[in-house]
């Protein structure tokens, strides 16, 4: 059985390394956007606002993820700490 500690080491951890993919992602699309554009537009056939619409609508969605899933739960932990 976790303990509230163990809870809130293992939420600090996956916060951390969640938030390293977050800019890992980030910063692939930033450096990398013709070159990712080029490949995805020849894998599934979409134009090149398509690809930004979904570029973008992924980093967002695994932003908020992150932070509801990680960061809010872990920071209750720590207050009730």
């Amino acid at each position: 059985m976790f303990t509230v500690s163990t809870l809130t080491e293992l939420l600090g951890w996956s916060s951390i390394i969640n938030i390293c993919i977050l800019i890992a992602a980030s910063l692939a699309v930033m450096l990398m956007r013709d070159s990712m554009t080029k490949l995805h537009g020849k894998m599934f056939g979409l134009d090149t606002t398509d690809l930004s619409r979904a570029y973008f609508q992924y980093i967002a969605q695994y932003k908020i993820a992150t932070l509801i899933l990680n960061i809010v739960p872990y920071i209750a932990l720590k207050i009730m700490e």
